[in-house]
């Protein structure tokens, strides 16, 4: 049993580095804590937490059906185990939502506020369903300790052939509706990984893995527990996932061929090596392995064929959810350590919660003994303080809380403030507007921007006497500045002063004293600069500066732009003009015409995927 106590105590460690990084996410935001930007809102969590932790819940509807469907007693032993996997998986899967929503306080709206045009909508119910379903299988099981609950059980049992198939039926719609997810960004997703049958190769690969995860967790609780392998019951299931992993090999490789993609295959480059690196993980060596019947008759045959497929189905979705996208600009995304403490402390959290049941309850016929628990034994001293922390039971607690403090410790100590960039938030710098009448804002130049009509809004605004309202300030000797020219980037504040510049040899030239007459030196005791530049504040200018401080391009020009369209829109009386949606129309930068041929290259880049330019 050292073994379980030597894994417990690792799981709180890496549950209380998860709690530290937990606060700092839900008290400073995503941005504290991730590497997610714009151009990759979906990370490790999407791909690992949410995507991963479905399809390693597959086991469940497997098993169910397998048992209760087609009759198939020789794996009564394992179905427990399958649907407690199932329940943690999922209930992991919303936790992990938790993490990545940006207002996760706003998860119940889609109980109240229904979409169902978007594929989002079908996932959260059906995982909210299901998790349902997962319940009331599950509850028989605790609810057997307990004689208050006997009733309650009774009527679980009897209507579990109705519960099993509803559970099947939502999670095969689940599993295959992540899918979907990934049909709307045909341009984003490598055509390695995109295809339009991305839903039937999910539900494929979720079925195999289904099978794969159920000897894998077999094997492992069989060994951590020092329990007797279930190798010649779980026996059948590697020979069928064998076939569902060659259906998925076969199924894949002929969707390629037909959409004519198979040139990707042997194109040098990450993507080419990503795409054999996981089939061969996935798939190709764990079917192999399950076709050698020497390999998949023995425990540890079944349990390194299983653990690679396993491993290559969540590799497969990380892969989906975020690593083979094609990035847009010069943006590469790599997981914070934070977002890697999250994701393990989920996993360590499900795994505890596994443990625990399987030590309280009966989820296997058997529960496990553990000869070091016994209330009755001597006590066992340490043989260097000569203390005693109680029964071992008592003893674990201990040393697992001490374990959570001093893993919390040190993660809060590793979220001590850090400046903006080593947080992830990555400098941005801004270029200026293109176009004439109509100006095409895309700062960044990723491609992803609003078409202005410059022209008419000084028109309606009254000609050039309006200028003022947004050009509220300017650069020596110029005329409406534009804006990146002190907003230089597009989230991080500027410095549109410059001290440094208006001190060095190579720019201003400027001595301390002739700015800083007296003393002590500082920005309070400053000549303003309107001593030396008359023109920096135009006559008229409605937008007091204040301090030379600019704020991120993005967010100065929202409050400047919004502000005006809501003042437009209680005196028009057209509550839709301060809508997201009046300047950002098209996600790809048409005009307000409809013209293509109005998009800058950067846009018509984007159109295609990156690997065709």
């Amino acid at each position: 049993m050292n073994r379980v106590y030597r894994l417990k105590f690792i799981l709180w460690l890496v549950v209380g580095l998860a709690s530290a990084v937990a606060a700092a996410r839900f008290t400073q935001g995503l941005g504290a804590i991730t590497n997610l930007s714009d151009p990759t809102p979906w990370g490790l969590w999407v791909g690992f937490d949410v995507m991963g932790g479905v399809a390693l819940a597959s086991g469940g509807f497997i098993m169910t059906a397998a048992v209760y469907i087609f009759r198939l007693e020789r794996l009564h032993g394992v179905v427990r185990p399958a649907v407690l996997t199932a329940f943690l998986g999922y209930v992991a899967v919303a936790v992990g939502l938790l993490f990545d929503l940006g207002l996760p306080w706003n998860i119940w709206h889609m109980i109240v506020f229904w979409n169902p045009h978007s594929p989002l909508f079908e996932v959260g119910w059906c995982v909210m369903l299901y998790l349902t379903v997962l319940t009331l299988e599950l509850f028989p099981v605790p609810a057997q300790e307990f004689s208050a609950l006997a009733k309650v059980r009774r009527i679980l049992v009897k209507g579990r052939l109705p519960l099993v198939v509803a559970g099947i039926g939502l999670s095969t719609l689940h599993q295959s509706s992540l899918g979907s997810l990934f049909l709307i960004m045909p341009y984003r997703l490598h055509p390695l990984w995109y295809s339009p049958i991305l839903p039937l190769l999910f539900l494929i690969s979720a079925i195999g893995l289904g099978m794969m995860m159920v000897t894998f967790e077999s094997h492992s609780t069989a060994w951590l527990y020092r329990r007797k392998p279930e190798t010649e019951a779980l026996a059948p299931l590697g020979g069928a996932a064998r076939w569902v992993l060659l259906l998925y090999m076969a199924t894949r490789l002929a969707d390629l061929a037909i959409r004519g993609q198979l040139r990707y295959l042997v194109t040098p480059g990450w993507h080419m090596a990503l795409f054999w690196l996981e089939m061969s993980v996935m798939a190709i060596v764990p079917a192999i392995l399950f076709s050698l019947p020497r390999v998949r008759r023995t425990s540890g045959g079944q349990w390194a064929a299983a653990g690679l497929g396993v491993f290559g189905v969540v590799m497969n979705r990380i892969d989906v959810g975020g690593l083979a996208h094609l990035s847009r600009g010069n943006h590469i995304y790599l997981p914070a350590w934070t977002e890697v403490a999250i994701s393990a402390g989920v996993v360590a959290g499900a795994t505890l919660a596994f443990l625990f049941m399987v030590e309280r309850f009966r989820v296997w016929e058997q529960r496990p003994a553990d000869p070091l628990a016994d209330p009755h034994k001597l006590p066992e001293f340490d043989r260097v303080g000569m203390t005693w922390l109680g029964v071992p039971a008592i003893a674990g607690r201990m040393v697992y809380s001490l374990g959570f403090i001093f893993a919390a410790a040190l993660g809060l100590a590793l979220l001590a403030p850090q400046p903006a960039a080593s947080r992830g938030v990555d400098p941005q710098p801004v270029h200026r507007a293109r176009g004439g009448a109509i100006l095409w804002i895309d700062g960044n130049l990723d491609g992803f921007g609003v078409a202005f009509p410059h022209d008419r809004i000084v028109k309606r605004l009254g000609g050039d006497t309006s200028c003022v309202q947004c050009h509220h300030m300017n650069l020596p000797r110029d005329r409406a500045s534009g804006c990146y020219e002190c907003h230089r980037d597009m989230y991080l504040t500027s410095d549109a002063f410059q001290h440094d510049w208006h001190a060095s040899p190579e720019g201003g030239r400027l001595a301390c004293v002739q700015c800083h007459p007296s003393q002590p030196r500082s920005a309070a005791g400053a000549k303003p600069c309107t001593g030396c530049h008359k023109d920096l504040t135009p006559a008229g200018a409605t937008i007091p500066v204040k301090h030379y401080r600019a704020p991120g391009y993005v967010q100065s020009m929202h409050v400047l732009c919004i502000n005006c369209h809501v003042q437009l829109a209680k005196q028009e009386g057209k509550p839709d003009f301060a809508r997201c949606v009046t300047c950002h129309k098209e996600r790809r930068g048409l005009t307000d015409s409809g013209d293509t041929t109005a998009r800058p290259d950067a846009v018509r880049g984007i159109l295609l995927p990156a690997m065709t330019r």
